[in-house]
């Protein structure tokens, strides 16, 4: 595996913000004795712009890093605290080095996260957590390996279910489009019986009719005999 290019930038800042403390206080005595401090003050203001410039690119890998997966969510929100705290302590720099704030402590230990341990094992670590206290950089490497292996185990699970559920529901899907279709025809269907029922109905009414007119009839012409009849029988 490729070296972390993050770490050598960390060390290379903070080396770079202990050089700029330490000009400033060499700028402190050439005031107090009276001699010139402008080679000085040139010096330090060109630290100031290559610290920012190095907190800007430890910003920049820390956010690909973190969005690439190089590394844990757990460990990238550490790596973020201790490019605040760098940040911080520009910021205490430049006041400095304007007169604005107090003269720096150029202790190396005032530029650890946290306040650190001079001894600890992995001093670019914020506040050690009881499972990577005590670890190598290996071993804490194959630590994280293994959180983001647990990760991509737990993704390609949510994964398969998700998989599962779409499948179901494209199955409820085509389902009830063959419901719709046996709806649609058994509505085509009773449509179309409706129909022949009331063409069946107009016959029926049209048959009551001409039977009626048809009795009427025989009646008429039974009459027509009978008076016939009664007209032609002799009377004798």
């Amino acid at each position: 595996m490729a070296p972390d290019p993050w770490l050598p930038l960390l060390a290379a800042a903070r080396q770079l913000a202990q050089d700029i403390a330490e000009k400033l206080q060499e700028r402190s005595r050439c005031q107090r004795s009276g001699d010139s401090s402008a080679k000085v003050n040139v010096a330090i203001r060109t630290s100031l712009q290559s610290l920012r410039e190095k907190i800007e690119q430890l910003r920049e890998q820390l956010l690909r890093a973190v969005s690439t997966r190089q590394i844990t969510q757990l460990e990238g929100d550490r790596r973020q605290n201790l490019v605040d705290e760098l940040l911080t302590r520009h910021r205490q720099l430049e006041a400095s080095y304007r007169n604005e704030g107090p003269e720096p402590d150029v202790s190396r230990s005032s530029l650890m996260a946290g306040g650190a341990k001079r001894g600890s094992t992995n001093p670019w670590l914020l506040e050690e957590s009881e499972q990577t206290r005590g670890l190598g950089f290996d071993e804490l490497r194959q630590q994280q390996r293994r959180i983001i292996e647990e990760q991509d185990a737990g993704l390609d699970a949510l994964s398969s279910i998700i998989s599962r559920q779409k499948q179901m529901g494209q199955e409820i899907g085509n389902e009830l489009d063959e419901q719709n279709e046996i709806i649609d025809d058994l509505t085509s269907l009773v449509e179309s019986t409706d129909g022949r029922l009331r063409s069946q109905t107009r016959h029926v009414q049209l048959v009551e009719r001409k039977s009626t007119s048809c009795g009427m009839l025989v009646v008429i012409v039974l009459l027509l005999i009978a008076i016939a009849v009664v007209a032609l029988w002799p009377t004798g």
